[in-house]
C-alpha cells in the first residue's frame, strides 16, 4: 500500500509541473583519462581522435584532426564496423554521456582499445595543449 502512494505521489507530483526526483538524467560517468593524459595522448599521435557529437556540434567547432563518427546517427554502427580494431580510438562528446555510451558500443563490436575522453570544452579548455579547428 506504501508503495501504491509513493507511485500515485509520483504521478502527481510529474502532472502539476513538478520534477518527480526518479525522472532527473544521471550524471554522465566519469572520463577514463584526464584532460591533461588525452592532450599528451594527442600530441604524442598515439590515438584516433573521434567526435561523436551530431555533425552540427562538430560543425561548430572540434579538436584539430578529429574525425567525426554521430553516435546519434543511424549508420554509428556501421561507422564503426570499419574502424580499424588494431588503433587506439579516444572518444569525446559535449558531456561525456555519449562518449561514454559510444565507447561501450564500440567494445561489444570488437574494437577493444577505446578511451572515454569526455566534454568537448574541458579538452578544449586544456588549450594551448589541444589545438581545435
Amino acid at each position: 500500500m506504501k508503495l501504491l502512494r509513493y507511485v500515485l505521489l509520483l504521478t502527481l507530483t510529474g502532472l502539476l509541473g513538478g520534477q518527480p526526483a526518479l525522472a532527473q538524467a544521471p550524471a554522465p560517468p566519469p572520463p577514463d583519462v584526464t584532460p591533461a593524459q588525452a592532450a599528451k595522448l594527442i600530441r604524442k599521435r598515439q590515438v584516433v581522435v573521434l567526435d561523436v557529437r551530431t555533425p552540427e556540434e562538430f560543425a561548430a567547432g572540434h579538436l584539430a584532426g578529429a574525425r567525426n563518427v554521430n553516435f546519434k546517427g543511424s549508420d554509428f554502427a556501421q561507422q564503426v564496423a570499419t574502424l580499424d580494431t588494431a588503433k587506439t580510438y579516444l572518444l569525446y562528446c559535449a558531456s561525456g554521456n555519449r562518449s561514454s555510451k559510444a565507447a561501450t558500443l564500440m567494445r561489444e563490436h570488437g574494437v577493444r582499445k577505446v578511451i572515454n575522453a569526455g566534454a568537448y570544452k574541458e579538452l578544449q579548455a586544456t588549450e594551448p595543449q589541444i589545438r581545435t579547428d
